[in-house]
């Protein structure tokens, strides 16, 4: 009896050390994190026009661009865009946040845009088609409420995560 309760209290500390722990809340969730943890610098932007599962159109643009373009997430849900659609501007700043299944993307952001007269919220609300620890993939346009016959235009951005700087 006197060496099973030492093995007892062992145990009892283990359970509750593991119950405590896994209440533990994170701030973000680990899609957050993924955007906020650095900068994503744009390498491709592809153009397609479909009606239903035919392909009308399939462009890749920003192919001769000169500028490098930047997208940063904070934590604190502000975000910035340097560059956007390769026009040398100033950096444009907003706000963003995830849908709550974590599928869109909603940014306030506005940039100047050449494809349009002005300026243009790009990702007001985009698809997250992808996104991992090197690479993020969004897709804006007629993402949404379509039918077969629906002619469809969608811009796929296509980032990977800029190395930090050394310090």
């Amino acid at each position: 009896m006197k060496n099973k309760l030492p093995f007892l209290f062992i145990a009892g500390l283990i359970l509750i050390n593991l119950l405590s722990n896994s209440c533990k809340k994170d701030k973000q969730n680990n899609i957050e994190t993924l955007f906020s943890s650095g900068s994503w610098q744009l390498a491709s932007v592809r153009y397609t026009i479909s009606v239903g599962d035919t392909i009308k159109l399939d462009t890749t643009l920003n192919t001769t661009c000169d500028t490098t373009q930047v997208f940063t997430f904070k934590e604190d849900k502000t975000c910035t865009y340097t560059n956007f659609n390769c026009v040398h501007q100033p950096t444009a700043s907003g706000h963003w946040a995830l849908a709550e299944n974590n599928l869109f993307l909603n940014s306030d952001i506005v940039c100047k845009d050449t494809s349009v007269v002005g300026s243009s919220k790009p990702f007001a609300n985009a698809q997250i088609y992808n996104i991992g620890q090197y690479s993020l993939v969004l897709l804006t346009g007629d993402i949404q409420n379509y039918t077969i016959n629906t002619k469809r235009k969608v811009i796929r951005y296509g980032f990977v995560r800029q190395k930090a700087a050394a310090q």
